[in-house]
């Protein structure tokens, strides 16, 4: 662990940090004192983040991320083509602080630079706006600042925490690993179709989130600012607690963890300000490697719930991706995903319904062209399938295509 124990010289307490931050853990509380996803999220205890590490002083310094270059290509009539950029970069801090543990961290972004028109195409995607309008067909960039926080673990014992989280912009106890961060999406550069379904609070204002840890269980709440982010993504935004969320999270095993969390969310789009939003979200991942391959994999379900109306949607997703001989990755995501009527556009009605379920089937592989000191480069390319619900058919063709050529950079090692 982390923490220095009676009779531990600074050498070995630093050994011991560096080897829970990199590497696999024993315990969920090990997992929870690394803190390397979003927010208080947690992956299987098996899993190892690529980063950078090293003690300055009493601090444990960290720094890893990821930059995306993409040409995206989709058939159909609504299928446009672009070339832009996805990234993030997380550095961090950590040291002892009295009988517990202080975590700095901040996660930014210059996809407001590198993603241009505010939003890349993407088949059948909607949420948020850009220059006054529905995003249709198309997912938006991060902030700049996607999180900004300081975390605090209090130790009990071995195997016993209390949390505390605290951040003008972060991730509050609500979903899953938010898809930029999570290994089973790891060189796949796309938002799920899902993404306000599951996971779209990952940048959230005013977050502050308490927990619990024991043994093999997460207990944790949050209360927040519902407000999904608006169009100017350089800034960071204000607005009081009208927003809550829970979430519980168990890890029977290294290899396994699972959640199920739920949140209220106050007018979160722009678009039907007058909507309130009951999200709930449950997810089961895992993770192992053997000596030639590892694999990461997330099976998924998050609903949407317009309070004061029938109105309900749904999201599944199934993804994966495996890394071979530490040089080819392979990858797939599948989704059923509800969608709404806003995918009309302009011709929209004011009320906020579904319209029809669309499949998507995407495939993916990669080469790693270099693994080097700073970390690792990826050449591939992925291809997605969907299946247009009838409803939708005369707007998007019977079973449009998207292709991306993707070239990744990973910080870390």
């Amino acid at each position: 662990m982390s923490m220095q124990m009676p009779g531990q010289n600074d050498k070995s307490m630093d050994t011991n940090m560096e080897m829970n931050m990199g590497g696999p853990t024993a315990t969920l509380s090990e997992n929870i004192l690394r803190h390397t996803a979003s927010g208080t999220d947690v992956e299987p205890n098996s899993t190892t983040p690529p980063m950078f590490m090293e003690m300055h002083r009493n601090w444990m310094l960290m720094l890893h991320g990821q930059a995306s270059i993409v040409e995206q290509q989709q058939t159909g009539p609504r299928g446009s083509d672009k070339l832009f950029s996805v990234n993030w970069l997380m550095p961090m801090a950590q040291r002892d602080f009295g009988k517990g543990e202080l975590t700095l961290r901040a996660m930014l972004s210059l996809e407001p630079a590198t993603i241009s028109g505010r939003f890349y195409p993407e088949l059948f995607q909607q949420g948020e706006t850009a220059f006054g309008k529905p995003i249709v067909d198309g997912q938006h960039p991060h902030n700049l600042f996607m999180e900004l926080a300081a975390l605090y673990d209090y130790k009990l014992s071995s195997q016993t925490l209390l949390n505390l989280y605290l951040a003008p912009v972060g991730d509050p106890a609500l979903g899953p690993v938010a898809f930029p961060h999570r290994a089973s999406a790891g060189d796949n550069p796309l938002a799920p179709l899902g993404h306000h379904l599951e996971d779209s609070t990952h940048i959230a204002w005013e977050v502050v989130t308490t927990g619990v840890t024991i043994h093999m269980l997460h207990l944790e709440g949050s209360a927040f600012h519902g407000r999904e982010p608006d169009e100017n993504r350089w800034h960071i935004e204000v607005g009081g607690f009208d927003s809550w969320s829970g979430r519980m999270t168990v890890t029977p095993t290294r290899d396994w963890s699972a959640q199920y969390s739920i949140g209220h969310l106050h007018s979160p789009e722009q678009l039907h300000p007058e909507e309130d939003v009951l999200r709930q979200t449950a997810s089961i991942a895992y993770h192992h490697a053997w000596q030639a391959a590892t694999f990461d994999g997330l099976a998924l379900w998050g609903r949407n719930h317009t309070v004061g109306t029938p109105t309900n949607w749904n999201g599944y997703l199934l993804e994966g991706q495996a890394l071979v001989q530490n040089h080819h990755a392979i990858w797939t995501r599948i989704e059923n995903v509800d969608r709404t009527t806003d995918l009309l556009g302009a011709s929209a009605p004011a009320e906020e319904t579904v319209i029809g379920r669309v499949q998507a089937y995407t495939g993916g592989y990669a080469y790693r062209i270099h693994h080097g000191s700073w970390g690792t480069a990826d050449l591939g390319a992925q291809g997605t399938f969907y299946d247009t619900p009838t409803a939708l058919r005369q707007l998007y063709g019977d079973h449009p295509v998207g292709v991306a050529a993707v070239l990744k950079f990973q910080l870390g090692k």
